[in-house]
C-alpha cells in the first residue's frame, strides 16, 4: 500500500502521511526508514546524519515492515546504489546485464519489470540499478525500486534460487593458477575489488596472458565514463607496483556467456508477436 505525505520537519523528526512529499533536495545521498507502530500506523523518518536528504515522490510499505533503505550516487550518472540495510548475497557479487541473465534471481527479475531499468547488479549488502540512458529521470525509477525492494524482502523469497552459484565470476585461486595469477587474484580481492564495490560495481579476473591482465567490469563500472581512467590509473598502476610481471590491464567487453545470452534474448524478442 502506498503512502504519500508532506515533509514537515527534518533532522530525525517524523512526518505523518498526508497528500504529497515535495521535492526538496538534490539526490546526493538519501535514507528512508519505514515503520508501522501502534501510535502512528504509518510514519516516515528522514535522517540527515550530516548528509543531503534526497527527493522522495512515493513511499511504499507493507504490514509489519521495518526497512531502512539508503541510496548512494556512483561515479556513473546512469547507475544508483541502493542499500537496503539487510544482507543481499552471502558473498561475492552477481551481475545481470539483461533480463534473460536474471532468470536465476527472483529479485533481479522483479527489478527488470521497472520501466527504464537496463541492468541489475547484486552485492553482499547493496543493489546497483543502471538505467537505460540519461534521458530517463531517476525520480521516475527510484520510487518503484524502493517499493520492489521492500516488498521482496518482506516476502521471504530467496534473492537467488537454490543451487545457483556464481562460479564463472569467482576470483578464488585454483590448482591451475601459477604464482603470478594467484598474486593478481589476491591483490584484486584484498585491495581493489572492495573499493570498486563501494562505488556499486566490481572487477572480475578473466585471464593473464603475455603480461596483460584481462578484467571484466560489472555493475556501475560497465558503462561508467571514468571506467578506463580507473582501470589504467588505478588498477593497472597498483598491480604493476606489486607485481612486476604485469605489463598492462585490459577490459574484457563480452565473454562467450554474454554473447550467448544476448543471442538468446534477440531470438526471444523476434519470436514475440508485433
Amino acid at each position: 500500500m502506498a503512502y504519500r505525505g508532506k515533509i514537515s520537519s527534518l533532522l530525525g523528526l517524523t512526518c505523518k502521511s498526508g497528500r504529497k512529499i515535495e521535492k526538496m533536495f538534490h539526490p546526493v545521498y538519501s535514507s528512508i526508514l519505514l515503520r508501522n507502530t501502534p501510535l502512528c500506523r504509518n510514519q516516515v523518518v528522514l535522517r540527515m546524519s550530516g548528509l543531503t536528504v534526497s527527493s522522495i515522490q512515493h513511499l511504499h510499505t507493507s504490514p509489519q515492515c521495518l526497512m531502512f533503505i539508503q541510496t548512494q550516487d556512483t561515479p556513473n550518472p546512469n547507475s544508483l546504489k541502493f542499500i537496503p540495510g539487510v544482507q543481499v548475497l552471502e558473498s561475492e557479487t552477481m551481475d545481470f546485464p539483461t533480463l534473460s541473465s536474471a532468470q536465476c534471481s527472483p529479485l533481479a527479475k522483479l527489478l527488470f519489470r521497472i520501466e527504464g531499468v537496463k541492468s541489475v547488479f547484486l552485492g553482499p549488502d547493496f543493489i546497483t540499478i543502471t538505467k537505460m540512458d540519461e534521458e530517463i529521470d531517476w525520480k521516475n525509477i527510484k520510487a518503484e525500486v524502493f517499493a520492489t525492494i521492500m516488498d521482496f524482502f518482506t516476502s521471504g523469497l530467496p534473492v537467488v534460487n537454490e543451487g545457483i552459484k556464481n562460479k564463472s565470476d569467482s576470483t578464488d585461486g585454483n590448482e591451475e593458477d601459477d604464482e603470478t595469477v594467484l598474486m593478481i587474484k589476491e591483490l584484486l580481492d584484498s585491495r581493489i575489488r572492495p573499493t570498486v564495490q563501494e562505488d556499486g560495481g566490481d572487477l572480475i579476473f578473466k585471464s593473464f596472458k603475455d603480461g596483460i591482465v584481462y578484467l571484466k567490469m560489472q555493475g556501475s563500472c560497465t558503462s561508467c565514463p571514468s571506467s578506463m581512467v580507473t582501470l589504467k590509473n588505478g588498477v593497472q598502476n597498483m598491480l604493476q607496483f606489486y607485481i612486476p610481471e604485469v605489463i598492462a590491464v585490459e577490459q574484457v567487453l563480452e565473454d562467450e556467456l554474454d554473447k550467448k545470452a544476448k543471442e538468446e534474448l534477440e531470438k526471444f524478442e523476434k519470436s514475440l508477436p508485433e
